[in-house]
């Protein structure tokens, strides 16, 4: 069958073959059927003594195939009681091969081929049985028969898992079972569904499992039956393999010991989730260590698993408080129902109060919680239930009171998403309407607002029941939400998603128990929903009643009023009568007739008819945008009516023109409402018209200023609302003939606005174009100035009723607001005005450019001279409008951002002469990035004091006086701030933040500082107090207007105790003439509410406490007189310390970041050679006498030819060149000068290039986003340190410092500083800031250093070891400047003369130390004393590790030891150094293993049970010690390479070494497949036989002592030994037939050896005495050349002679068909001359292509046929290799100086690459021309050929 589509959902197996009939399927031995007890059904019973003799297969023949592709096999059987029984599966891989999978109770081990797997299955017992209580205490199965209460089980195999783990392929289907005796089967199915037989149909549907997840429960046929109130776990097992239970250490199936909880479904496969199985073998499990690695034990204890979707049909979860929140934006999500095991037993897993998060509704309306930003934000985190802090030890922690402080007040706006919904409460008496996310409820006689808070977009729908009790509302966005609310409560009592984006319309029946919902489904298709909500009300659930999806246009649809199961629905061209009948959705079409291609806009049935009426009776309207209208029997689903309103007749040269029904343009009907006596349409033009029934005459009409875009009754028809695509609402009274516009809005983006305190006006600029005045209290607009250009920032005259507006052209206006004229007009600026502000005394006008330009105007004018322009002042660019500019309370100073982003300039306002500049770039000396201001603002009570917000998401409080950091806020929002503002009294500072805004204490004096709101759908563009501090404006999509709830004398009291009436009672005494404390909307002022619960204990930013956070600092008594600059940095001391202020950098002041080096030691050092250090600890560099050609230039990104595609090997000469971080997945190493950054999971790689010479190590930060690599410079240049962001993979900075090679880097705990080492040239320690990359300290040791390390907890500690012993440095600040203080400490004399060579902390008061033969001894940090001492090893340790209690060390020996010191705690110090014997103290050798050299790099998880080390010998090993296993994880010669080859099919290719190693590696994977090593003899060549066959793929080498060995790949065995030559063998190459091969020597001699049988054939001695440099063979016809023969081949020597032959193996035959002799002069170099190099042209083998030694440096093109060289290409550089593609015209040379240039051989076109470290040795393409690979001494890099 071609489609696989009838496998899905599952294949029943013995259905699909009917085993019953053993036609398709056959049995051996005794076979049998029975009807079990348990599942009553009848089952097959396979029973016998030899379970080989007894047996079920399907399918019948061998030859057979049951093709199922189905990702997971379910075998539902039962193990026969004390019985084995063996199963077989034989399933495919890719290629066809087949590869059996068995598993049985017979075996005792795993084992595996690379055609088989045999995994020991570890059989269940009974539940409470005595089996069980065995097994459960063993924590393992039975091993053996199966105990006499085994179960029946459903076994679940992943067999692509299974598959990709242990053979690395990928499963294509199972062909065949084969179930022997002894077991039981009721039957077996596939499917690719991961499905739980312990849940019912019903149980799936309740929790929402479908198969569009991947998941479901078992199908009926398939599952077991439970009876009544019983458990399916209690009478059954399940088994998944791979299991998620405990295991035995190695791999087996048996039944997991789940935690509570553990049956929680995930969408996740079990092959995504399951950790791996403890690992037995070291070869080829690479798949399943890489998830062990990439998935630590620590993550998958902790790890929560949960339901992610929502089913499509079935029971929507409408119970918000018990299951989940919607997640999206402002929402909590509450714990799911099962959780980690860890999870405190005691209480919700985190406090009840968010910690000031509030969503901002009145108090009537109840209070929801939301959270906008992410848990990294952490503005407050409570403590956990179970601490209790004592009253009078503890002091009385404070937060910021009263809580809340804000309370959302009034929303000026209207729509968002849509103008089209609008709705009347039953009483008439409310309007709902959407306002973006916010849902407002209106009273029409006062304007009071209430809101529904819970969307998380703009909502697109609304629909009340016929009571309005119920409202249902509906977000836009995919998979759209629909929310159900109690309207008079004002609570949510449902939420659910619909899978449909662009939801339209809603409509709720009368009675409130059917909602229907209209939108658009993943295909752009309509798509219908119909929900039956009568019991949400009652806390019921919602269910679907019935979906339809259809390709009918429908713009509105609605319930009838008299039949919850009918529906009416237009759109364009048509109109449908819908029902929901037996949970089906159809519909039925009016015959529209001639009018079928109209667009309908809107249906509606008459309000206010009975519903006791009949149906006949039923009338239906629907309106049409061409003017028709349209009446249809409901009954009869007929047309009755067709009207078309027309717009007024015209008239023309005084006769008046008749328009008929057909002719002239109809009036476009939007919307249509009925009543009993009139009917009502909202038109296009703008008219709001009320008709008669007949249509017959206008009875009145309104008229807007926009498309009235819906119009609707109200229940007693005497008033009509009406909504405008302007953004109007109001309504007209029928009676009176009145109209009230309820609400005007913004149609865009609110950019900026401005209050007049003294008129209680607010004014804002929009992207509409429009600046529009407002009545702060009435909410109603009094102004609307319209511009052709965009107004970008407005500002009130502070006394003056007059407004100034900049627009987005440069134009400044200054509008008389009273007379609505405009007094002046300024054209100077050039660019978007993004500043404008009066100053407070009204004398002067400022305003800025996004061009930089400043002006100054003289506001005490009409005309508002300029009296100055200051070119370049600000920074350019427009993302500080509208208030980039910021005015003193006391008129004299005026602050902004400029001239550049990083500068913040205080000038005179009146003269704008520059008082200050402060840069506020070098204040965090840790940021990667330049940190630059985005916003300023004075605090009114002061002018001394600037707030600054910046791009690192900080505020500073910056002096005016001096430019000093004052203080600073760090991570005030997740966003950057967009907007900040000062109270008049300078108690509370606000802020916003993309869709939130923030009040905080000014003074940061509480524990908890700020309180945060949402309600914003938008970023907030601008957020400010009212002048009369008691409300809050903020303004982007709309605006919003805050009551401010703080008191004005005490805001701030003890959060244990009331307030205080004494504060009360001042605050009356003190306003004696005030009732109450005006509210902003000008209604007395309750007292501010009380906390209605004890605030938890958080950790607010802002604590003093918390200064390594970079939270807060704080200057000391008396510092802002002091001019002195000081640094706040970290020290060990307490916390009450008083701490020295930063400094900003003033620009009249130098530069501050010069360094304090300490040169300790100088005079001694001066005068000696240095001396390499005799331990291996210490780096050398590998001995590399290149250099890099200077000339060569790389190409530009994204034009290269050729693309780094895999870096194959790993540079164990390197020491600490291994970095892993096991919490971020982050794995790097080093090769040559590349940095790898491999990627576990895939196996893929990225490269980060930036060194030219080997890198010696790296360091990772602890958030493992910053890699530093190191590598030595050359002829004395420094060495290089890159930083890289790992994120991008680019290089962040480059510093360098050390004159020598770099012996150690090390980041601080909290990432702060970083710390390099100098080698034993230059024994200097540096300390860099990782903010700037700046060198902050160094200081010279007396003596080589070894390694370093920064203390786990204290970033001003670190110590460094060496020669000298150990050195305890500590970091001392003055300022910006840092001094590192060196206490040096010799080794204990009872160590002898050693070295200590390694370093690591231990539970931050310990150091551990190891020394050059073996030692390792234990200090005390604190009094710098060794305490004990213990040999460790018998060689030199290099590496040393501590977690915990738990102690690596790894030697020069081989041996990776693991030691336990948890002993170690209850130490003392002894007045001298102890051995561990005689201190008391045991510490424990736990385990140990041999690796393949010495360790040098080493990582471990925090538990130190799994991780990775680096040997010398060039191979990653993961090690895990549970099972005492390692793995090679990546693996590279450790000797120089000689040559890399791909095999013919480019399925494998080989490399060989001068380490006598052959090895071959799979491809695209690039994984060791097999290596052959042969001890004491150089491999100096290798090459494959031309079959591209697996079973007939060979490989032969040449190795240095004349002998050819050739290797099979099936069998990985050596098939031949040969040894044709006497000298080393220097080229092998196969014959282009692969039934002789060709072998060169040093000699130079070519001996034919068969591939058959290895008889020397003939020797061809022609180039004797020249080495042989290069050989190639090629499969041509050579008539043409006069010869007779089907191949030629060539060889070139090294005294640049080229020798072409014609041969006809087969008949023996090889002729000499050219010679070619290239002159060259003398040479005189101290090395050997470049290699002779030739090889055939792969498009047209007549032509030779040469290059070597001569007079020029070339490649010549030569041709047999006319004898004569064709053509040259110019080298800049002699080739060392080189390399022809068979694909296109590319030519791969390397040369000595490490380049490797890719040529166009047709337009000479090249392009240079500087990957490598050392001079190149080979270069190969591939048999397709689509990869090249380079050789450089062990450096084997992997290219993707793209093509010049």
């Amino acid at each position: 069958m071609a489609s696989k589509g009838w496998q899905h959902p599952y294949v029943n197996i013995f259905k699909h073959v009917k085993v019953e009939d053993w036609k398709r399927s056959a049995k051996e031995g005794d076979v049998s059927t029975y009807k079990d007890k348990r599942l009553k059904c009848s089952v097959f019973r396979i029973r016998g003594p030899v379970p080989a003799n007894s047996f079920i297969r399907v399918p019948k023949g061998g030859g057979q195939s049951l093709g199922l592709v189905g990702r997971y096999f379910y075998l539902l059987f039962r193990p026969a009681a004390g019985k084995h029984f063996v199963a077989q599966l034989d399933v495919s891989v890719e290629d066809g091969q087949v590869v059996r999978i068995s598993f049985s109770n017979m075996f005792k081990e795993f084992k595996f081929t690379a055609t088989s797997l045999q995994f020991p299955f570890l059989c269940g017992a009974a539940k409470d049985s005595v089996y069980e209580n065995t097994a459960k205490s063993a924590r393992r199965g039975f091993v053996g028969p199966a105990p006499t209460s085994v179960r029946w089980t459903c076994l679940m195999l992943d067999l692509q898992y299974i598959v990709s783990v242990y053979l690395n392929r990928c499963y294509s289907q199972l062909k065949s079972i084969k179930l022997c005796a002894n077991m039981a089967v009721k039957n077996m199915f596939t499917s690719n569904l991961l499905l739980n037989p312990g849940v019912s149909f019903s149980e799936a549907k309740m929790m929402g499992l479908a198969s569009s997840q991947g998941t479901g429960p078992i199908p009926r046929d398939m599952s077991f039956p439970v009876p009544e109130g019983g458990s399916w776990h209690d009478l059954y097992d399940h088994i998944r393999f791979p299991s998620e239970g405990t295991k035995l250490p190695f791999h087996s199936i048996q039944k997991g010991h789940l935690q509570p909880g553990a049956n929680c479904v995930s969408n996740q496969r079990i092959g995504e989730e399951s950790s791996g199985a403890s690992l037995s073998k070291p070869v080829k499990d690479r798949v399943s260590l890489i998830q062990q690695i990439t998935s630590p034990n620590s993550l998958l204890r902790n790890r929560t698993r949960m339901v992610t979707d929502v089913p499509d049909l079935g029971v929507v979860s409408t119970r918000l408080n018990d299951d989940w929140l919607f997640r999206d934006g402002g929402q909590h999500q509450k714990e799911p129902a099962c959780s980690s095991s860890q999870s405190s037993p005691n209480g919700p897993p985190w406090d009840t109060d968010y910690g000031g998060v509030h969503v901002h509704i009145h108090a009537e309306d109840g209070f929801g919680k939301h959270e906008e930003e992410s848990q990294e934000e952490s503005v407050c985190t409570p403590v956990p239930d179970d601490v209790h802090l004592s009253l009078s030890e503890e002091p009385r922690q404070k937060k910021l009171l009263p809580d809340p402080i804000l309370r959302l007040s009034r929303i000026i706006g209207f729509g968002g998403a849509t103008t089209k919904c609008a709705l009347w409460s039953s009483l008439g008496d409310a309007v709902v309407y959407p306002c973006h996310a916010i849902i407002v409820s209106m009273k029409i006689s006062s304007n009071q607002q209430r809101f529904f808070i819970g969307h998380t977009d703009k909502v697109s729908a609304l629909a009340f029941n016929g009571n309005t009790t119920l409202l249902a509302s509906a977000q836009t966005g995919n998979h759209s939400v629909v929310r159900v609310w109690n309207y008079h409560e004002g609570n949510c009592l449902a939420m659910f998603r619909i899978h449909a984006h662009s939801l339209s319309s809603l409509s709720f029946s009368y009675g409130g128990g059917v909602l229907c919902g209209v939108g658009k489904d993943s295909h752009n298709k309509t798509m219908v929903v119909v929900w039956n909500t009568s019991n949400v009300g009652k806390g019921g659930e919602v269910t679907i009643l019935a979906k339809a999806h259809t390709d009918v246009d429908i713009i509105t649809m609605k319930v009838a009023f008299f039949d919850d199961t009918r529906m009416v629905s237009c759109g364009r061209g048509n109109i449908r009568l819908w029902r929901v009948r037996n949970g089906t959705l159809r519909s039925c079409p009016v015959d529209l007739g001639e009018y079928h291609s109209l667009d309908f806009t809107d249906v509606t049935f008459e309000e206010g008819n009975s519903s006791n009426q009949h149906l006949e009776e039923r009338t239906l309207f629907a309106s049409s945008r061409s003017g028709f209208i349209f009446e249809i029997d409901y009954s009869r689903v007929v047309i009755g009516n067709v009207r078309r309103l027309l717009p007024a007749q015209q008239q023309h040269a005084n006769h008046r023109e008749k328009l008929t029904f057909n002719t002239g343009r109809g009036i476009a009907i939007n919307s249509i409402s009925v009543s009993s006596s009139f009917c009502f349409t909202g038109s296009e033009d703008g008219f709001l018209r009320l008709w008669p029934h007949d249509f017959s005459t206008v009875f009145l009409e309104a008229e807007h200023e926009g498309p009235v875009s819906l119009v609707s009754v109200s229940p007693d028809g005497l008033q009509v609302l009406a909504a405008t695509s302007a953004g109007s609402l109001g309504f007209l009274d029928v009676s009176s003939r009145g109209y009230n516009t309820l609400m005007r809005s913004h149609t865009d983006t609110v950019l900026g606005f401005s209050v007049d305190g003294i008129r209680r006006h607010l004014t804002t600029a929009s992207s509409d174009g429009t600046v529009r005045i407002w009545n702060m209290d009435s909410l109603h607009q009094l102004y609307d100035f319209v511009s052709e250009d965009e107004p970008s920032s407005v500002a009130f005259h502070p006394r003056e009723q007059l407004l100034s507006c900049g627009f987005s052209s440069g134009i400044v206006r200054v509008l008389d607001v009273s007379s609505a004229k405009m007094l002046a007009e300024h054209k100077h600026h050039r660019g978007d005005v993004v500043g404008l502000a009066f100053s407070p005394d009204g004398e002067f006008m400022y305003s800025a450019d996004s061009q930089g330009s400043l002006a100054l105007y003289n506001a005490s004018e009409d005309d508002h001279n300029v009296v100055r322009v200051v070119c370049n002042a600000l920074a350019r660019g427009t993302e500080r409008a509208p208030d980039a500019l910021a005015v003193s309370s006391d008129s004299r100073c005026l602050a902004f951002v400029g001239p550049s982003e990083h500068v913040v300039t205080v000038a005179d306002s009146r003269s704008l002469e520059e008082l200050l500049h402060v840069d506020v770039s070098i204040l965090d000396v840790h940021s990667p990035s330049l940190d630059s201001a985005l916003r300023v603002c004075f605090p009114p009570a002061s002018t001394e004091h600037l707030l600054v917000a910046t791009s690192a998401n900080k505020i500073l409080r910056v002096s005016t006086k001096t430019g000093r950091l004052l203080r600073e806020v760090s991570k005030v929002h997740k966003h950057q701030c967009s907007s900040l503002a000062v109270s008049e009294d300078s108690r509370f500072l606000l802020t916003a933040g993309h869709n939130a805004l923030k009040v905080w204490d000014y003074d940061m004096q509480v524990h908890i500082s700020s309180q945060m709101f949402i309600g914003h759908s938008q970023p907030i563009r601008q957020v400010s107090f009212t002048p009369d501090q008691l409300a809050v404006v903020s303004v982007g999509d709309a605006i919003f207007l805050w009551d401010f709830l703080a008191h004005p004398v005490d805001s701030l009291t003890d959060s244990r105790s009331p307030l205080r009436s004494g504060s009360i009672s001042a605050l009356r005494s003190v306003q004696p003439d005030v009732g109450g404390v005006q509210l902003s909307n000008g209604m007395p002022r309750l007292t501010a509410p009380l906390p209605s619960s004890p605030p938890p204990r958080l950790d607010a930013i802002g604590t003093l406490g918390r200064v390594e956070q970079g939270a807060l600092r704080s200057p000391s008594v008396g510092d802002d007189t002091s001019t002195s600059r000081t640094a706040s940095v970290p020290g060990s001391g307490s916390s009450s310390d008083p701490r020295p202020a930063s400094f900003l950098q003033v620009t009249e002041l130098a530069n501050p970041s010069s360094v304090n080096t300490s040169h300790k030691d100088a005079a001694e050092m001066k005068g000696k050679k240095p001396a390499r250090p005799d331990c291996y600890r210490h780096f050398a560099p590998r001995f590399n006498t290149s250099t890099l050609d200077q000339a060569a230039v790389a190409p530009p990104p994204g034009e290269e030819g050729i693309k780094l595609k895999a870096v194959i090997g790993y540079s164990g000469n390197g020491r600490g060149n291994m970095v892993w971080s096991a919490d971020q997945g982050l794995f790097a190493y080093s090769c040559g000068c590349v940095v790898v950054v491999e990627f576990l999971h895939t196996g893929s790689q990225r490269h980060l290039q930036g060194h030219s010479e080997e890198i010696s190590c790296l360091a990772v930060t602890n958030d493992a986003k910053i890699v530093a690599s190191a590598a030595g410079g050359r002829n004395g240049s420094r060495s290089l340190i890159c930083i890289w962001d790992i994120q991008n993979a680019t290089c962040r900075d480059t510093v360098s410092h050390h004159r020598g090679a770099v012996q150690s880097l090390a980041f601080s705990w909290d990432d702060r500083f970083f710390l390099s080492a100098g080698d034993f040239s230059d024994p200097e320690v540096a300390l860099w800031s990782t903010k700037t990359f700046k060198l902050l300290s160094s200081v010279r040791m007396s003596g080589p250093i070894h390694d370093t390390a920064f203390s786990p907890s204290r970033a001003s500690q670190l110590a460094c070891v060496g020669s000298h012993g150990v050195s305890f440095c500590l970091m001392h600040a003055h300022g910006l400047d840092v001094d590192l203080k060196v206490e040096q400490v010799k080794t204990p004399v009872e160590l002898g003369d050693v070295e200590l060579t390694a370093l690591c902390y231990h539970m931050d008061s310990f150091l551990f130390t190891a020394t050059n033969r073996g030692h390792v001894g234990v200090w005390d940090v604190n009094t710098r004393r060794c305490l004990m001492t213990w040999e460790a090893d018998e060689g030199e340790i290099g590496v040393l590790l501590c977690r915990g209690n738990r102690l690596l060390t790894g030697s020069n020996t081989r041996w990776l030891r693991l030691w336990e010191v948890g002993a170690l705690r209850g130490i003392r110090p002894q007045e001298k150094n102890c051995h561990v014997e005689d201190s008391g103290t045991t510490v424990v050798l736990g385990q140990e293993m041999m690796l393949d050299g010495a360790a040098v790099s080493a990582a471990f998880d925090n538990s130190m049970d799994m991780g990775i080390v680096g040997t010398t010998a060039g191979t990653l090993w993961c090690i895990n010690w549970c099972d005492n296993s390692s793995i090679r994880l990546v693996s590279g010669h450790k000797t120089e390479v000689n040559d890399a080859v791909f095999s013919e099919d480019e399925g494998h290719f080989a490399t060989c070494s001068e380490d006598g190693s052959v090895r071959v590696w799979s491809v695209p994977s690039n994984e060791l497949v097999v290596q052959f090593q042969v001890l004491s003899r150089a491999c100096g060549c290798v090459c494959w036989s031309p079959s591209s066959s697996k079973e007939r793929a060979r490989v032969a080498a040449g190795y240095s002592d004349g002998t050819l060995r050739i290797f099979r790949l099936s069998s990985s065995e050596m098939e031949m030994k040969l040894h044709p030559h006497q000298v080393a063998v220097t080229a092998v190459q196969y014959s282009a037939a692969g039934d002789v091969i060709l072998s060169a020597g040093k000699n130079g001699l070519v001996a034919v050896s068969s591939a058959v049988h290895g008889a020397t054939i003939r020797v061809i001695k022609d180039h004797k005495g020249a080495p042989i440099t290069s050989m190639q063979c090629v499969k041509e016809q050579c008539q043409n050349l006069g010869l007779q023969g089907n191949e030629m081949w060539l060889a070139a020597s090294a005294d640049r002679r080229v020798s072409v032959w014609a041969a006809d193996w087969s008949k023996d035959k090889c002729d000499l068909l050219d010679w070619l002799t290239f002159p060259a002069p003398a040479y005189f170099g101290d090395d050997g001359p470049p290699p002779s190099l030739a090889a055939f042209w792969p498009a047209d083998p007549d032509l030779v292509v040469y290059t070597g030694y001569g007079v020029e440096k070339e490649l010549c093109f030569y041709s047999l046929a006319r004898k004569q060289i064709m053509k040259k290409i110019t080298l800049p550089d002699w080739a060392a290799c080189f390399s022809l593609s068979r694909k296109s015209p590319l030519i791969a040379v390397g040369s000595k100086e490490r380049v490797l240039k890719v040529i166009e051989a047709t337009s000479g076109r090249f392009q240079d690459f500087l990957q490598h470290s050392d001079s190149l040795r080979a270069c190969h393409f591939s048999p397709s021309g689509t990869l090249l690979f380079t050789v450089a001494f062990n450096e084997i890099l992997l290219w993707e050929v793209q093509g010049l």
